[in-house]
């Protein structure tokens, strides 16, 4: 089945998910959509994010994917049943797989959330953990800073360093967690930064490895599987600026990627 996956982000970060899926099954042909022009998603309403989510579906839903991955945390948890019970393809977001493994990584029960305004806001990931083990306590913490500053490409230095010190402070008063789950796909770009300032002895969770894993296993139960050649002729779109969109690419991919071009998303009809 060589019909690509579609990969959606609000932005850059899903392309750390899109790179894991790459690594993993690395047969298939993904098509990434970010959409670095209204990005960041965490601040809007659930009917903004619900809607700007449906016009980049519609988007690929023209490229006749086969699986469509929300790699938005707050996209995810604004709109993935609703994605799920409408489109006939399998759907899979990045919350249910990250909370599955951080509650495989706690030794105490005690899990930190760090995400948008927006994610953190639904409440998902307490919903997710306490699902599959009532017994977690769950911090959670909005850091609004953090994505406008991935966009921009500022990942390290005094500036990162500094923002992240300051926004994880509250975070940082709670010595009980041992688990951080990065609540947002563009975090793990900040990731080793985040991990000095919360120091060695807590556990940072990114869902990208496990969204990877699980979009290899759905694919394999629904028989979707590229069983032939190799397909790289990967695509990436956005509807924003190219340059930042490669520069922070190449940091992820240690390699210029190909196939890369701006587009506008027009309006979708739900």
């Amino acid at each position: 089945m060589k019909r690509p996956i579609g990969v959606i982000d609000s932005g850059v970060g899903g392309l750390t998910v899109a790179h894991e899926i790459m690594r993993q099954i690395p047969k298939e042909r993904l098509i990434y959509l970010g959409d670095t022009l209204r990005c960041p998603y965490g601040p809007r309403t659930k009917e903004e994010v619900n809607k700007f989510t449906w016009e980049l579906v519609e988007f690929l839903l023209e490229k006749n994917i086969k699986m469509l991955v929300v790699a938005c945390n707050t996209a995810t948890a604004f709109t993935l049943e609703e994605l799920q019970s409408k489109l006939n393809i399998p759907v899979i977001g990045v919350i249910q797989p990250g909370a599955r493994a951080a509650i495989n990584f706690t030794q105490n029960n005690h899990i930190g959330v760090i995400g948008t305004e927006g994610t953190i806001r639904s409440n998902a990931y307490n919903k997710a953990l306490q699902s599959i083990n009532e017994d977690i306590q769950v911090s959670a913490l909005a850091c609004p800073l953090f994505v406008p500053m991935v966009e921009q490409g500022t990942l390290k230095g005094e500036v990162a360093e500094r923002v992240i010190k300051e926004s994880l402070i509250p975070l940082n008063n709670n010595k009980k967690i041992d688990t951080l789950i990065l609540g947002c796909t563009h975090y793990p770009l900040l990731k080793d930064t985040i991990q000095r300032v919360v120091g060695e002895h807590i556990t940072i969770v990114s869902s990208s490895e496990e969204t990877a894993r699980e979009t290899s296993i759905i694919l394999d139960v629904h028989d979707l599987l590229n069983q032939g050649n190799p397909v790289y002729d990967h695509q990436f779109y956005t509807t924003g600026d190219v340059g930042i969109f490669t520069k922070i690419a190449q940091g992820i991919f240690n390699s210029s990627i190909d196939n890369l071009q701006a587009v506008r998303i027009e309006k979708a009809v739900i």
